[in-house]
């Protein structure tokens, strides 16, 4: 679909809805293309994420559910 028509289309359809949560979410997902925001980090957290990088590398990782049930034990301690 060309772009000008795929534009249309979409400010069609924001124009006809009232549906507040899905205009919240076309307004974030347009915001998440914005500028990139440049973030200075110390040498502290420098190492962590090049460790972190090289536990990824190993396959030392979690799945999200073993991330949260190691995070449940912790906080239930």
């Amino acid at each position: 679909m060309p772009v000008n028509t795929l534009k249309e289309k979409l400010i069609d359809k924001i124009k006809q809805t009232d549906d507040s949560a899905l205009l919240e979410e076309a307004s974030a997902l347009f915001e998440l293309q914005e500028p990139e925001t440049i973030y200075t980090i110390n040498e502290e957290q420098a190492i962590a994420i090049k460790e972190a990088k090289e536990q990824i590398k190993k396959g030392q990782t979690l799945s999200n559910n073993d991330a949260n049930s190691e995070a449940d034990k912790w906080v239930n301690e």
